[in-house]
């Protein structure tokens, strides 16, 4: 898998180990597990699923563009862990939230065996941020709202970048990373096209 990433243009040396590292297989359904490895999105319960591979380097290599490692990672949208399981291989320390209780659990479950220190589940509305961990270096969604939430644009540190999948009308997403320049101004760079789940409100 992280030779077709090299392949389909994700460069970044670290961000290529750690999709090597992390087994994409724990964090499927045992009856898909066969296309575990392939280049596609595939369903995880509740009308959610596990982002492809590709989509999912793209977006952390978006992130850490020159660094070795990121600081502080917000993750809006556990869904099954796997992600946030990456993350924690480039991240000094991962926050991921989860609105549904139902993944939130079985995320943990997915994680357990791992034993990662440096992530921690939390479950809440990701539209909100964690407020009491920020400011994050990096956020990362991995759902499609209309624009960025404001609580999310605030928490991330001057400096850091945030990146997330935007809906354009016409059933239409691109990813959209934007890189906070001071206390009010923000860079934003439109890139490729994408398909995520909607971005929802509250806790279910």
């Amino acid at each position: 898998m992280a030779q077709r990433l090299a392949m389909s243009g994700i460069t970044h040396h670290e961000v290529l180990q750690a999709m090597a590292t992390v087994p994409r297989h724990v964090f499927v359904e045992p009856a898909l597990e066969g296309q575990a490895y392939e280049d596609s999105s595939l369903p995880i319960g509740r009308e959610q699923t596990i982002s492809k591979p590709s989509v999912v380097a793209k977006m952390i290599q978006a992130l850490m563009q020159k660094q070795t490692k990121m600081g502080r990672v917000l993750e809006i949208g556990t869904g099954c862990g796997y992600q946030a399981a990456v993350l924690s291989l480039l991240s000094d320390e991962v926050y991921s939230v989860e609105r549904i209780r139902s993944l939130h659990e079985n995320a943990r479950a997915n994680l357990r065996p791992f034993r990662i220190s440096n992530l921690r589940l939390i479950f809440d509305d990701g539209n909100k941020g964690i407020p009491q961990a920020a400011p994050f270096d990096s956020i990362i969604l991995a759902a499609a709202g209309l624009g960025i939430p404001d609580p999310l644009l605030e928490q991330l540190a001057i400096g850091g970048k945030l990146i997330a999948p935007v809906a354009k009308g016409d059933n239409q997403q691109q990813l959209l990373l934007v890189e906070r320049l001071s206390s009010m101004r923000y860079q934003r760079t439109t890139m490729d096209e994408v398909f995520f789940v909607p971005l929802q409100t509250g806790t279910i």
